[in-house]
């Protein structure tokens, strides 16, 4: 017995169904019948752009970084406490980090809270 025949049976036991009505039930199930509605989907579809990476990638726009005097002034005053105090302090970057011997500093400024 086929699938499509145990299907048919298995609709006529459960439902009740006759076997004609079980055969139309079991056609309106597995047809490839479009509606007009998902016909339209479709064509609104195919006519959406489509979104792809493109072949060369987007140039980096040069943006100038703004100097944060707070965070320079208290980098300066760590090296000059470091290099009084003997340690061989170098900036590493004059907003951002400090090092010394075998340690590093990084200095975070938090955003304040909405």
């Amino acid at each position: 017995m086929s699938e499509k025949e145990k299907e048919i049976q298995r609709h006529m036991e459960v439902l009740g169904l006759t076997r004609e009505q079980a055969e139309q039930l079991w056609e309106e199930d597995n047809s490839d019948f479009v509606s007009e509605e998902m016909a339209e989907m479709e064509r609104k579809a195919k006519q959406n752009r489509r979104y792809e990476q493109a072949d060369k990638p987007r140039a980096k726009a040069n943006r100038e970084k703004k100097l944060d005097s707070e965070k320079v002034e208290i980098i300066k005053i760590l090296k000059k406490a470091l290099t009084d105090k003997g340690f061989n302090a170098i900036i590493v970057n004059e907003q951002r980090e400090i090092s010394f011997n075998d340690f590093s500093i990084t200095l975070t400024k938090h955003r304040p809270k909405k």
